[in-house]
C-alpha cells in the first residue's frame, strides 16, 4: 500500500480535534478557501498515489491530480455524505480521472500508429489534404450548429471535451438518462448531416 494512504489522519482529523474531511469538504461547498487547504493536506497525497499507479508519468500524474483536487473544489456541493468518505470519494474521482487520461492517451497513440501505417511508402499533396480538413471541418460545424442547444453542449463535453456520460450528467446537472438520449439523438442527426451511412 501506498505511504501517502496510509498516513491519512483518522477520520476525525487525526486526534487534534480538528474537523473531518467530511466537515471539511461541506465547508468547502459553501466556498470556504480554509477549508479548502486544509481538506487538501489531507488528500493529496493520496490523490497523487491512486493517480501515480494508474498513469505511471510522473509529470502527468501531477498535472491529472491538479486536475482532480480543482474538481474537487468545483464540485464539492454536490458530495453526499451518505454515499461514503469525503476521502473515498476524492480518491474516487481521481482514479476516474486518472482512467480517462491513461484511456485517452492510448487512444491518441493507437490514432497515431494508423496514420503512421497509412501514410508509409505514399506520397500525399499537402494542400489538397488541408482543404479537405478544412472542409471537413466545416460541415462538422454546420451539422452541429443544427442540433438543439443541449444536444450540442452534450456532444461537445463528450466528444470535444473527453468527458464520460456521468461527467457531461454532473456538468450539466441533468440525469444521466437524459443525456445518454440527449447524446444518442444528436449524434443521429449529425450522422444524418454528414451523410454518414452505418
Amino acid at each position: 500500500m501506498d505511504d501517502s494512504v496510509r498516513a491519512l489522519p483518522s477520520p476525525r482529523g487525526g486526534g487534534g480535534g480538528g474537523p473531518s474531511p467530511e466537515e471539511l469538504l461541506t465547508q468547502v461547498a459553501r466556498g470556504s478557501e480554509a477549508a479548502f487547504e486544509q481538506l487538501y493536506e489531507v488528500v493529496s497525497g493520496p490523490v497523487f498515489g491512486v493517480v501515480r499507479r494508474v498513469v505511471r508519468d510522473v509529470a502527468q500524474s501531477e498535472e491529472v491530480a491538479q486536475e482532480v483536487l480543482v474538481e474537487l473544489w468545483r464540485t464539492a456541493p454536490r458530495y453526499d455524505p451518505a454515499q461514503g468518505s469525503a476521502v473515498n470519494w476524492a480518491l474516487t474521482l481521481a482514479h476516474r480521472r486518472a482512467v480517462d487520461r491513461v484511456r485517452s492517451a492510448q487512444a491518441r497513440a493507437d490514432r497515431e500508429q494508423r496514420v503512421g501505417g497509412m501514410s508509409s511508402g505514399r506520397e500525399f499533396d499537402e494542400v489538397s489534404e488541408a482543404v479537405a480538413s478544412r472542409l471537413e471541418r466545416e460541415q462538422v460545424r454546420r451539422c452541429l450548429s443544427t442540433l438543439t442547444d443541449l444536444q450540442r453542449e452534450s456532444v461537445m463535453l463528450a466528444y470535444y471535451g473527453g468527458h464520460t456520460y456521468p461527467e457531461v450528467a454532473d456538468l450539466l446537472q441533468s440525469p444521466l438518462g437524459t443525456i445518454k438520449t440527449r447524446l444518442r439523438d444528436g449524434l443521429i442527426r449529425l450522422r444524418d448531416c454528414l451523410g454518414v451511412t452505418r
